[in-house]
């Protein structure tokens, strides 16, 4: 399986009254890692549509450690479901090499312009198909 990883740096204002992150906070992280492969490893490979217009539908969320400040983030992002007109982004974050949240987000492309959704070009196709969970 192909996952995208990449380190997120947690703010102080991620942390809640308990010293952790707060679960809120958590679609921050995940948003941090989507920008790194929908926004910069896509438009490395040429892809620019989805910068130009996307939008979250969906947010699913499983904690399974609280996570503090002081620990090292990482997230692993793969693609886990790809349909004609949206697709589901799988991730682990992990705090300190723990497996601390798993997460699924579903992601519509979106013409701004129109305010609609849009299809996936075969462009983006090809692109998310290198990252899905085989």
């Amino acid at each position: 399986m192909a996952r995208f990883i990449t380190p997120v740096a947690l703010r102080w204002s991620d942390m809640d009254a308990f010293g952790h992150v707060n679960n809120c906070r958590y679609l921050t992280v995940l948003e941090e890692a989507r920008v790194g492969i929908m926004f910069n490893a896509a438009v490395d490979e040429g892809i620019d549509s989805f910068a130009a217009g996307i939008v979250v539908a969906r947010h699913e969320i499983d904690y399974l450690l609280p996570v503090h400040y002081t620990q090292k983030v990482e997230v692993q992002l793969w693609v886990d479901r790809i349909g004609g007109a949206s697709f589901t982004l799988a991730y682990e974050v992990m705090a300190d090499g723990k497996l601390a949240a798993r997460a699924k987000t579903i992601m519509v492309p979106f013409d701004v312009k129109a305010e609609k959704s849009r299809r996936l070009s075969p462009q983006e196709l090809d692109f998310l198909h290198k990252w899905q969970d085989d």
